[in-house]
């Protein structure tokens, strides 16, 4: 497969990148696990050479660990890690949300809107995650962060959802969603909408902040502590 294939500036370098992330994210790529550069280059269809590139850029953002004599691992999940980043996002996701109700525009505010109206449960009926779901949860959230008009901020969040998505993946697959739970976060995401538009920091900020606490980062670390 030529580079020139790739649509504009995507290069091999990014569709390995691109491809390893997602498998890492989903948990295709179980945490832990070892990744078969050999195995793998070949199922993505590229050399071992912008694998290993893929390898070393994950590796700098935490979601690989690289052994002696290159063995590279999916890194691992802990219960730390998903304190560390609940409390984080404890602090940094109120304040978008926040920043949101204060400075966003009116396009931003029909985003906002146009990303709520196509939330809907995180689980299938048999409980398992929804792809199509989390992703548009995420545009959500990112509607919110970009409306924050920070983009120092954004670029933190951004980062942390993805480092995020491996714990939500535990919660939703060890518990699943219960009707009450999508009632509630229904219920939350509703609440933020409103103080947004209303220009609510103060109701923005306390919504948001609930939000996090009830996620299922919280339950992640529910599940990994025990």
């Amino acid at each position: 497969m030529s580079t020139n294939q790739f649509p504009g500036t995507f290069t091999k370098n990014d569709y390995a990148y691109a491809q390893l992330r997602t498998l890492i994210l989903s948990g295709e790529l179980a945490p832990g696990s070892r990744i078969d550069q050999g195995k793998l280059s070949g199922e993505l269809g590229v050399s071992t050479t912008p694998l290993r590139e893929a390898i070393r850029r994950l590796t700098s953002e935490g979601l690989v660990q690289l052994a002696a004599h290159r063995d590279a691992r999916v890194t691992a999940v802990s219960a730390d890690e998903a304190i560390y980043l609940l409390e984080v996002r404890e602090s940094l996701d109120p304040l978008a949300a926040g920043l949101a109700a204060e400075r966003r525009t009116d396009d931003e505010l029909a985003e906002i809107h146009d990303a709520a109206s196509a939330l809907r449960p995180l689980t299938l009926p048999t409980g398992e995650p929804e792809e199509d779901a989390l992703q548009a949860h995420r545009r959500f959230h990112r509607a919110i962060y970009t409306a924050s008009h920070n983009p120092v901020l954004i670029d933190e969040l951004d980062r942390l959802w993805d480092k995020a998505d491996r714990y939500r993946l535990i919660g939703l697959r060890t518990r699943g969603d219960s009707p009450s739970d999508a009632s509630r976060i229904d219920n939350e995401h509703r609440t933020l909408v409103i103080a947004i538009d209303d220009r609510d920091r103060t109701q923005a900020d306390s919504t948001m902040r609930e939000h996090i606490r009830n996620s299922l980062g919280h339950r992640a670390v529910d599940i990994l502590s025990h």
